[in-house]
């Protein structure tokens, strides 16, 4: 069972895409600590729990075919048992991030689509 939501995964797609892009005037601007998607997408991350973040490990790796999406519950259990590295910056060092997790997603059934037009309707 996935334990975090798909607006979860949404933000840090959404974020990921910001911050690889360099659309946002402040994505590579990491050092000031009140600014930055990168610091942003970095502090989200490792402000999630440790159930939410081994989900976000496993839909990144079912999305690499590293996993089967059946096999979503031991992707969870190996993202528990092999972290060596804070979450944040394992997923942070993958250049794909973004499309890796919105084909996760996809195995999974979840639309990601819909969870990222639903972070960014106009208010």
């Amino acid at each position: 069972m996935l334990n975090i939501t798909a607006d979860k995964i949404a933000h840090v797609i959404i974020r990921a895409r910001e911050y690889d892009s360099g659309v946002n005037a402040w994505a590579h601007q990491g050092e000031r600590r009140q600014h930055g998607t990168r610091t942003e997408l970095h502090d989200f991350i490792a402000g999630l729990n440790e159930d939410e973040q081994a989900s976000l490990v496993a839909v990144m790796w079912i999305g690499r075919d590293s996993f089967d999406a059946a096999d979503l519950s031991e992707a969870i259990a190996t993202a528990r048992a092999e972290q060596t590295t804070p979450t944040e910056d394992y997923l942070m060092g993958e250049p794909r991030l973004a499309d890796l997790l919105e084909a996760g997603m996809d195995a999974l059934g979840i639309s990601p689509e819909e969870a990222e037009d639903d972070l960014q309707k106009p208010v």
